[in-house]
């Protein structure tokens, strides 16, 4: 997995020592109010050290889960995340869709900083330049703020969709620039 770096953050992997803060981030329930079908929030420290495995196994050359961590304070953020994304179905777990998806939890205490619009860049500009020509993203309808990192990070918003997770969603995608055209 590639450490990516911005102005204001670095994304890297995800580490055992950081089970504390991923469970204090999953177990709120403003953070886990729209992620879910349904939406529940972590009520044990092992549940977020089984994920954190998880996300350290990810063995895929695009695909990763980053943790987001401040450069000037070291204190982590959130997560920000380039996966394949579930399709809708009957079967569980819920099989891939084959597009890949963008995504974004932060922590309420750096909500409003723009920092999921700075990693959220940052990724799809790695995705396509890792060669992927089209990144989706998935908000709750509710989810307002979601929808406007989306639109912050150039996802062009395509409507509302059952395609995805089983549920009723809001649909973005992101699509590689394509290079100039020589005359």
């Amino acid at each position: 997995m590639q450490t990516l770096e911005t102005d204001r953050l670095v994304l890297r992997p995800w580490e055992p020592e950081d089970a504390g803060f991923a469970f204090d981030l999953y177990s709120r329930w403003e953070v886990q109010r729209f992620i879910g079908n349904p939406p529940r929030v972590m009520t044990e420290r092992a549940e977020a050290e089984e994920r954190i495995g998880a996300w350290r196994q990810l063995d895929d050359p695009v695909h990763a889960v980053w943790a987001v961590q401040l450069k000037d304070s070291g204190q982590l953020a959130g997560n920000l995340l380039l996966k394949s994304i579930p399709a809708s179905g009957r079967s569980l777990p819920l099989q891939p869709s084959g597009d890949t998806e963008i995504g974004w939890h932060f922590h309420p205490d750096h909500w409003g900083h723009g920092y999921a619009s700075e990693a959220g860049t940052a990724v799809l500009r790695y995705a396509f330049a890792s060669g992927l020509r089209r990144v989706v993203a998935v908000t709750a309808p509710a989810n307002a703020a979601s929808r406007k990192v989306c639109g912050r990070i150039g996802m062009r918003h395509l409507g509302q969709t059952t395609q995805y997770y089983n549920a009723l969603c809001e649909l973005f995608e992101a699509t590689a620039p394509q290079p100039p055209l020589l005359d």
